[in-house]
C-alpha cells in the first residue's frame, strides 16, 4: 500500500501501485523498500513527455527466476500502458550495495528509456542519482532513503555531476536524432546550474536560467525544450540540428574549468584578504615599471 498521495496525479499514484504490487509479489520479503525520484519530485513533472523514476532496494541480488518474473512484469505493464512504454526506469538494488555507492561498483537489474530490462554493472555516474535519491526520494515502501544509502557529501555529488558532463564530448557523438539532442542540451544545462549553484533541478528549470546566463545560446536552448515536447515525430531533419548541439555541448563543458576558476578565486579572496592585496599591488607596480 502506498502512502496517501505520493503525487498529485491520482493515474500516476495508481500506476505507481501497480508498480509496487507487482514487485511485492514476486519479490516478497527481499524487497526492502522503494523510492520515487526525478521530475515527480524535484518538478516540472510532465504527464505526456516525463519518465518515471524509481528505484527498489532489496535484501540481496535478485536470481535468474526474479529477473524472468520482473521482466514478464514490466513487459505486460507496457503494453497494457502503451503511452508509458519506455518512461519507466527501475533500477533494482541490493541495500548493501546502496551501503558502499561511494566506494564500489555493484550487479544491479535496471529498465530505463530506450533499453529493455537487463543487468549490468553499476558505475561511478550513478553516484548523481544516488545522492538525489537520498536526499529527496519519496519512499513508496520501506524505511527513508538517508537509512539504506550511505552519505554521499555535497562537494561529492557536484563532482560527479562534473565528472559526468565531461563524458559527454564523447557520448555526444551517437546522439544524432532529435530526441536525444534534446537530451544532451538540457542535461548540460542541468549540469551548469548544479555546478553553479550547489542543487539539481528540473531540465525545465535549469534551461530557463541557462538561457538567461548564456544568451548566446538561448534559441538552441528554446528549441531543445521544443523538441523534447515533440519528441515522437520523426519528420525532422535530425542531422540539420547536430552541429549546434555538438558545439554547445562542448561549449557548456569549457563552462566547468571556468567556473572552477572563479571559485578558486572568490576563496583566495575570502580567505587570504591581504595575500590578494598584495598580489594586486605587485601586479600593478609592475605594471607601471613596463
Amino acid at each position: 500500500m502506498l502512502p496517501a498521495d505520493p503525487t498529485p496525479y491520482a493515474d500516476i499514484n495508481q500506476l505507481l501501485e501497480l508498480l509496487l504490487s507487482g514487485m511485492q509479489k514476486i519479490l516478497g520479503a527481499k524487497l526492502i523498500g522503494l523510492y520515487l525520484y526525478g521530475s515527480l519530485v524535484i518538478g516540472d513533472f510532465d504527464p505526456n513527455i516525463s519518465d518515471i523514476d524509481l528505484v527498489a532496494a532489496l535484501s540481496s541480488d535478485i536470481d535468474d527466476k526474479e529477473f524472468g518474473a520482473l521482466q514478464k512484469m514490466h513487459d505486460d505493464f507496457a503494453k497494457k500502458f502503451i503511452e508509458w512504454d519506455g518512461r519507466i526506469e527501475v533500477c533494482y538494488i541490493s541495500v548493501a550495495a546502496l551501503h558502499a555507492v561511494r566506494s564500489s561498483t555493484s550487479q544491479i537489474a535496471n529498465i530505463s528509456p530506450g533499453e529493455p530490462f537487463h543487468r549490468r554493472e553499476s558505475s561511478r555516474e550513478w553516484l548523481t542519482d544516488w545522492y538525489v535519491v537520498r536526499e529527496k526520494g519519496i519512499p513508496l515502501f520501506g524505511p527513508s532513503p538517508k537509512s539504506i544509502i550511505e552519505p554521499i557529501s555535497k562537494d561529492e555529488f557536484i563532482q560527479s555531476v562534473k565528472a559526468n558532463a565531461k563524458e559527454w564530448r564523447e557520448w555526444i557523438n551517437d546522439m544524432h536524432n532529435r530526441k536525444s539532442q534534446a537530451y544532451a542540451i538540457l542535461t548540460m544545462c542541468r549540469a551548469l546550474y548544479t555546478f553553479k549553484h550547489g542543487e539539481q533541478v528540473s531540465k525545465k528549470q535549469a534551461a530557463v536560467w541557462a538561457e538567461q546566463v548564456f544568451p548566446e545560446w538561448s534559441k538552441l536552448i528554446q528549441n531543445a525544450l521544443l523538441w523534447r515536447e515533440d519528441w515522437q515525430n520523426e519528420q525532422v531533419a535530425h542531422a540539420e540540428t547536430f552541429p549546434d548541439t555538438l558545439e554547445f555541448v562542448h561549449f557548456a563543458i569549457s563552462q566547468f574549468k571556468k567556473e572552477a576558476i572563479r571559485k578558486a578565486q572568490e576563496l583566495v579572496n575570502t580567505y587570504l584578504p591581504e595575500e590578494r592585496s598584495l598580489s594586486d599591488e605587485l601586479i600593478a607596480e609592475r605594471r607601471m615599471e613596463d
